[in-house]
């Protein structure tokens, strides 16, 4: 009998963490992943998502299973029996949750590392010929592409180092390390494209940074996700994923068209550009006032 009740134990916990593995894995509770590092924080969320869902069937199936098997029966009018302390049962119960929350952050924590970007970064020197300095100068050594990043109330806007590229799109190759530098000119706003899992704050003074590698060609809204002002829901913008050859025609198009005083990328909302704040830099200024004339 005793041997029974162990096999039936064993064949449980074997179908709840079976149903468990298999809920973890086809959720389906996010957007398609649009990049590397998305990846692994799907698998963080989804090893999450499978744990609570087998403490869930654990908890429910142990609940049903006390109301089906002690239930009062008809009649019944004696007290239950007597419960004594478990010491190896209290001590189970204790370390599982321990040990889970301890692994769960520290996986957790190696994943926000690789998000935000903790490695030491090289940006390379121009060599190249002037026709192509703005490839040069946007991509290191290591093929990393760079972008400052400028949050004001309430836009977006994209600067890309050594050219003469400011634009209110941010356009990023397929398959390469892009590192954001971001800065905010006046209160406190968020960066986050869900397709890429990444969020990070831009704040006055300082500045943070978010790294990324692009996997799938495509067009994914940007959204400030820190209430900023009034206009905080309008605070909009794009990222397009292009080929490397697109995207190197693309920075080929903006620099011609904002060396002939045209900004082609810009494209905020009515209510943006009611909202442009004099305190702006120059050059991002002359952008918006181009776009304003048009």
């Amino acid at each position: 009998m005793k041997a029974q009740r162990i096999v039936s134990i064993v064949v449980l916990v074997g179908l709840i963490i079976s149903a468990a593995v298999w809920y973890g894995i086809n959720n389906h509770l996010l957007p398609e992943a649009a990049g590397l590092e998305a990846e692994a924080y799907d698998r963080l969320f989804n090893t999450m998502v499978g744990i609570a869902f087998g403490v869930f069937l654990l908890i429910e199936g142990l609940l049903v299973f006390a109301i089906l098997v002690f239930q009062r029966r008809p009649g019944d009018e004696e007290d239950g029996p007597g419960i004594g302390e478990n010491l190896r049962l209290e001590i189970l119960w204790t370390a599982i949750p321990i040990v889970t929350v301890l692994w769960l952050s520290i996986y957790s924590t190696l994943v926000y590392n690789r998000m935000v970007g903790k490695e030491p970064l090289t940006i390379a020197h121009h060599h190249a010929h002037p026709h192509t300095t703005y490839v040069a100068m946007t991509e290191g050594e290591e093929g990393v592409t760079e972008v400052d990043v400028t949050a004001m109330q309430f836009a977006w806007i994209f600067t890309y180092p050594g050219t003469e590229v400011t634009s209110g799109e941010l356009h990023v190759p397929l398959g390469k390390k892009v590192r954001l530098n971001m800065q905010a000119m006046d209160v406190i706003h968020a960066f986050w494209v869900p397709e890429l899992r990444l969020k990070q704050d831009a704040i006055p003074g300082m500045t943070t940074h978010l790294e990324f590698t692009p996997t799938r060609l495509g067009t994914f809204n940007i959204v400030c996700t820190e209430l900023c002002g009034a206009y905080h829901g309008g605070m909009r913008a794009e990222m397009v994923v292009d080929t490397p050859a697109d995207y190197q025609k693309w920075l080929a198009e903006q620099a011609v068209a904002q060396k002939q005083g045209k900004a082609i990328a810009i494209k905020p909302g009515e209510e943006f550009f009611a909202s442009i704040p004099h305190h702006v830099p120059a050059h991002i200024h002359h952008v918006i006032n181009e776009e304003l004339v048009r």
